[in-house]
């Protein structure tokens, strides 16, 4: 069985690894990237380069004011050199985030629409056991964590670097080592103990992630099963077990928070005592005549520079665990593996009398829930074939495994003798058409959900297809016509008229094979001859396998496979099966009675 992705133990993921997994995207537009690096380093010339026009600034005046007599003249090129290089690191700051926004949107986009395309690849499988609103939360903080992730990286921890560096190469070159082995002490110490307590607290951010993707489960299960969730009246049920999952989230937000806050502290109390350090050393310099006053303001100016950005790298590299934390759940969407795929090599479908057999199928969904044992019939070109039989005989597994939502576990089901397995998924569902059970509609108007099955038809086209389906009286009799938003899941229409639309997409679609899986399990009585008769008529060219509840509406097929518990019990045509006086008989004379006491 597969599971969602949830949080687990940093230790247990390869952040290297997940990086290394976002380069191909970034790198679509490298020369943006050189050009955003080469606008970042310039800036970070012009930040280093400010204290060192404020030292001459300084020592100028001071010089000045120490001479007798002497008219104090304002040192005009200095300062304007100081606001060129404010100026120039401004402006080189805002090219570098104009410059980067294409790589870092682009690259949003690109894993978001890769991640989407994995979820449409994986099987049936997995989509019925994934909880919707947890993935969609997963994929959501993912994107946004790939976009935090750059910026960290690009704008916070390159820049960093790119400054200590330049302030260790100043300090060492100009002044003695003890201020450069302050500086180096202090920003070690500020990296150990962030790393250490960071790590020690990332738990209650990954405990928090998985609450609520949970919350977020629930919620959006109950939004989609609304009228369910009324039918029993479990308002409070729903509520109760959504503010459990928050009560528990709250928890281990208030720790976060809380150990957030000493984590804050300590960075604090290491800047300060090595800033304290400097000064002390720049200001006994002063005193004992080896610096000057210009000296103490550019060391502590320097200083100030360097554990300004510094300060905010300890909550970057927090957010920077966070977000990997939070990349990680997306990327396991990535990892999960396709079980069913298209082989290498696999060829297009090649459709010519459209000769559909199943061949000795065997198929179960788990070890322990035998669904079908070697069922073996043949679906004749343009002819209509029925399948039949209790609930839970396995009639909706057959229309699943043709159309590759499922392997079999043994024998094999060909079109034409082109076993399913050696053709392209894309080439086969051109060539089906089906109109399900369960109808779903997108959220989106009649037109579009006809459209669906053809993505260029007219309005011609489509008003046919609807016409065939005995549906466009009423989709003309609405305000707002085939404009009509049907609204969640199609929760706006009735069952029938669902179905209806489905029978009218299927009919746009026009494919070579039709599967019509209790097509009319949601009409009345009337609407089902007018549709039966439809159908009938869309389905004379075409091969067709009808899986039925009632019997009554497939009285007219070339061939009635009877299933019961997975296997086939007795196959034949209506009147032939009734003569046998066999499981079908039966079946035939329940519905009967049970329309007749209707």
């Amino acid at each position: 069985m597969i599971h969602r992705p949830t949080a687990e133990p940093h230790g247990n993921r390869k952040d290297f690894d997940n990086i290394k997994r976002l380069l191909p995207y970034i790198w679509d537009f490298k020369g943006r990237v050189m050009l955003a690096l080469s606008c970042l380093i310039l800036s970070k010339i012009a930040i280093v380069g400010m204290p060192l026009v404020l030292k001459e600034i300084v020592d100028d005046l001071d010089s000045k004011q120490l001479l007798e007599n002497t008219m104090l003249t304002l040192p005009l090129l200095l300062l304007l050199g100081y606001g060129a290089l404010r100026l120039m690191a401004s402006l080189f700051n805002e090219l570098r985030d104009a410059i980067f926004s294409r790589v870092r949107y682009h690259a949003m986009r690109g894993i978001s629409r890769r991640v989407l395309k994995h979820l449409y690849s994986l099987s049936l499988s997995y989509h019925l056991d994934r909880k919707t609103g947890g993935i969609t939360r997963d994929l959501e903080r993912g994107t946004n964590s790939l976009s935090s992730i750059l910026n960290y990286l690009v704008f916070n921890i390159f820049p960093t670097a790119i400054e200590f560096t330049f302030v260790a190469i100043i300090l060492l070159g100009k002044y003695e080592p003890r201020f450069a082995i302050v500086t180096f002490v202090t920003v070690a110490f500020y990296i150990g103990f962030t790393l250490l307590v960071t790590n020690w607290r990332m738990h209650y951010r990954h405990e928090m992630n998985n609450l609520e993707s949970k919350a977020n489960s629930y919620a959006v299960d109950g939004m989609l099963n609304y009228e369910t969730v009324k039918y029993f009246s479990n308002e409070n049920f729903e509520l109760q077990q959504y503010d459990e999952t928050l009560d528990k989230w709250e928890g281990a937000a208030v720790k976060s928070q809380v150990s957030m806050s000493a984590l804050n502290f300590g960075q604090g109390a290491v800047i300060a005592v090595g800033v304290t350090m400097m000064m002390v050393y720049a200001a006994q310099g002063v005193v004992d005549g080896t610096m000057t006053l210009g000296d103490l303001v550019l060391v502590n100016t320097m200083m100030l520079q360097l554990f300004i950005p510094l300060n905010f790298l300890g909550i970057i590299y927090r957010a920077l665990k966070y977000a990997l934390a939070d990349m990680d759940m997306m990327l396991k969407l990535l990892d999960t593996e396709q079980t069913i795929k298209d082989k290498p090599g696999a060829k297009e479908l090649v459709v010519t009398d459209a000769v559909v057999r199943f061949d000795n199928v065997s198929f179960d969904y788990s070890s322990d829930r035998q669904i079908l044992r070697d069922v073996s019939f043949e679906i004749p070109h343009a002819r209509k074939v029925a399948v039949v039989g209790p609930s839970g005989a396995g009639k909706s597994t057959l229309a699943r495994l043709l159309f590759r939502f499922y392997d079999v576990d043994s024998g094999a089901i060909t079109i034409d003798g082109q076993d399913l397995r050696d053709v392209t998924q894309q080439s086969l569902r051109r060539n089906i058409g089906i109109v399900p059970q369960d109808t779903v509609l997108f959220n989106h108007s009649i037109e579009h959900n006809i459209r669906y099955a053809k993505l260029d038809a007219t309005e011609e086209e489509i008003q046919r297809a609807a016409r065939h389906a005995n549906i466009h009286d009423f989709i003309v009799s609405l305000p707002d016509g085939y404009q009509t938003i049907v609204g969640e899941r199609g929760l706006k229409l009735s069952g029938g008229e669902k179905q209806r639309i489905a029978i009218a997409r299927v009919i746009l679609k026009n494919p070579r094979i039709l599967v019509f899986d209790e097509a009319t399990s949601s009409l009345d009585s009337h609407s089902e001859q007018q549709i039966l008769e439809a159908l009938k008529q869309v389905a004379e060219k075409h091969t067709t396998l009808v899986i039925a509840h009632r019997l009554s509406t497939i009285i007219d097929a070339d061939n009635i496979v009877v299933l019961d518990k997975g296997r086939i019990a007795e196959q034949g045509t209506h009147q032939q099966l009734l003569a046998k006086e066999g499981l079908y008989s039966y079946l035939w004379q329940l519905q009967q009675e049970e329309e007749n006491s209707e």
